[in-house]
This record gives C-alpha cells, sequence and structure tokens, in this order.
C-alpha cells in the first residue's frame, strides 16, 4: 500500500484515455481545469474541451446540451459547487430527461485540508444520491477511480463520481474489476462489520488489522457504488456478524450510512453505527489531522467496533 495516488489523478488519466478511444467524449471545467485534471484530456484534444469559466450552472446546462446531441459530456469542478450551486440544473436539466451527464466533482470532503469549511462537501453523497436516475460511485483509490470513469463512460446515463484531492494508498492491482452496483469484501470476519467507502477503505483495512491482533474477526466491505447499492453484500453482513459500522469522509447524514441503515432496517435489522462527520461543518487544518480530529481516525473505528460488540454482548 505502499505507493499513494490521488482519485482525481487517476480521473485526468482515464479521461485522456477514453478520450482517444471513444470521439463522442467530451470535457467541461469550471475554471479549475489544472486542479480537477481535466486539463490534461483538454490539452490532448482541444476541440472537445471547453471552460465554461466560473459558472456552475452554465457548466451543467451546457453538459446537458452536449448529452442531448449525442454526446459523452464529463463535467468537473470542486465537489461543493458541482453538487451545491448547480443542483437545480443537475434536477432538472440532466436527471428529470435522464440525459447522459457524467458529473466527476474532485476535492470532496475533510481531505481537502486548508481551504477550510466552505469547500469541503460533507453532504455531496446526500444530495446525489436522492434524484432520481442518478448512480453515485465513490471509489477508494486510483486504480478503482480509473475503472469508475470506464465504466460511467459505458453507463447510459447520469452518474456523479466522486474524487479527493490528496494523494491516498493503492489498495487494488491489476486484477482488481469495478462494477457499478457491487460492493466488495476485502476482508472475510466474523464479529462486526466494516462497511466504507471512498478514501476511507484503506482506514477500515487498517482497523481491521488492528482488531484480528486483539482476536476480534471484522468483515471489511468496500461500497464504491452508494446508488444502486448493493443490498445483498450487506444484508449478508448483517445477518452473519453481530453489527455494522460505516465509515465515510461525508455527514452521516444522507450518505453511506444512512443508505445502509435504510437496507438492514427493511430486511435484516441489527445495530448500525455510522462513523462521519457528525451534523457540523468542517474546518481549516492539515486533511489528515481533521480525519482524526472528526473521528474518522483507524483508532475510533476500532473503539467503535469494541464498543458495537459490547452492546451485543450486553
Amino acid at each position: 500500500m505502499a505507493n499513494m495516488m490521488a482519485t482525481r489523478d487517476a480521473y485526468g488519466e482515464a479521461l485522456k484515455e477514453i478520450g482517444g478511444i471513444d470521439e463522442n467524449i467530451v470535457v467541461l471545467d469550471a475554471d479549475l481545469s489544472g486542479s480537477t485534471k481535466t486539463a490534461i484530456f483538454g490539452k490532448e484534444y482541444p476541440q472537445r474541451f471547453f471552460n465554461v469559466g466560473i459558472a456552475e450552472q452554465n457548466l451543467m446546462g451546457t453538459a446537458a446540451g452536449l448529452a442531448a446531441a449525442g454526446k459523452v459530456p464529463f463535467a468537473s469542478t470542486f465537489a461543493v459547487f458541482a453538487t451545491g450551486r448547480a443542483y437545480e440544473i443537475i434536477r432538472n436539466s440532466i436527471c428529470y430527461p435522464n440525459l447522459n451527464v457524467k458529473i466527476a466533482a474532485t476535492h470532496a470532503g475533510l481531505s481537502v485540508g486548508e481551504d477550510g469549511a466552505s469547500h469541503q462537501a460533507l453532504e455531496d453523497i446526500s444530495l446525489m444520491r436522492s434524484l432520481p436516475n442518478m448512480v453515485v460511485l465513490s471509489p477508494a483509490d486510483g486504480v478503482e477511480a480509473k475503472q469508475c470513469i470506464y465504466e460511467a463512460a459505458k453507463h447510459d446515463g447520469p452518474v456523479y463520481i466522486r474524487l479527493g484531492r490528496s494523494g491516498v494508498p493503492i489498495i487494488f492491482d491489476g486484477d482488481y474489476r469495478f462494477e457499478i452496483g457491487k460492493g466488495v469484501e476485502l476482508v472475510e470476519g466474523e464479529d462486526v462489520t466494516i462497511i466504507a467507502t471512498g478514501i476511507m477503505v484503506e482506514r477500515a483495512l487498517n482497523a481491521a488489522e488492528k482488531l484480528s491482533k486483539e482476536g476480534i474477526s471484522a468483515r471489511v466491505i468496500n461500497i464504491s457504488t452508494i446508488k444502486p447499492i448493493d443490498e445483498e453484500i450487506i444484508i449478508k453482513a448483517a445477518k452473519e456478524t453481530k453489527g455494522i459500522i460505516t465509515v465515510e469522509e461525508h455527514s452521516i447524514i444522507g450518505g453511506l450510512g444512512s443508505a445502509v441503515a435504510e437496507v438492514v432496517a427493511k430486511d435484516a435489522p441489527t445495530y448500525v453505527e455510522r462513523i462521519g462527520a457528525m451534523d457540523v461543518f468542517g474546518e481549516s487544518g492539515d486533511g489528515n489531522e481533521l480525519l482524526d480530529k472528526y473521528g474518522l481516525s483507524v483508532e475510533n473505528i476500532v473503539e467503535k467496533s469494541k464498543e458495537m460488540l459490547e452492546k451485543r454482548r450486553g
């Protein structure tokens, strides 16, 4: 896991690759192409790259128009602007007519760091998964992020892809295969299940390793498709282990934790503990320090797992 790569960097590489495969791929940005890495595509295919300026609503509206004309647009800006400032356009111009627009939003979550609360999207998954027709993807590392872009391009309909700013460890090797709508069990376990998404998957794996040293068997599941969520893998975990811990770099309201709780409440009731931003905004600081401060540390995942098992024993 020593190699590091930001999921936004994987996005830039994947765009360049698929741009050479499919001439209908077009890319739009809101004056942040250096940061979102769409500049890589823009340099390679300048005739298919459009900088709409600092105008996120126009970004989504233009993408919708291009999709209606038969193109496959990838629209990018920071997650807080893509989902917040342009929400109504995404709802009415993309999801309502079910147009083939891919929204690849970077700089999501607390790990944005020093840019602070105004730029740390902690509600984007909640906003996007509530929209009919929208697929929501949250890759764990660079390998999965690249595959997400390929699969999003193949999918006919709106897709939201959540990408990060900071370099994160590479988890998967060349044999890994991402599939929309499928979770992946990364570690077998019988005592407790840790379900994580995005860059929290690596911390979930580290937590499981620490728990194993204390004689606790923790199952780890990567849910990289928030919507449509893999109900089967969640229900199986709910029935086979004593409880579920969800871990996300997002608000506990409306994100992965909520989605998992909805599944188990309907089909396999069990204890669910949600780890994430506890209905608060972020703040400016070092990304990793912020993750720890807001409860997204390996140690907190370990502690909550132990508490879950104590609760079941009680």
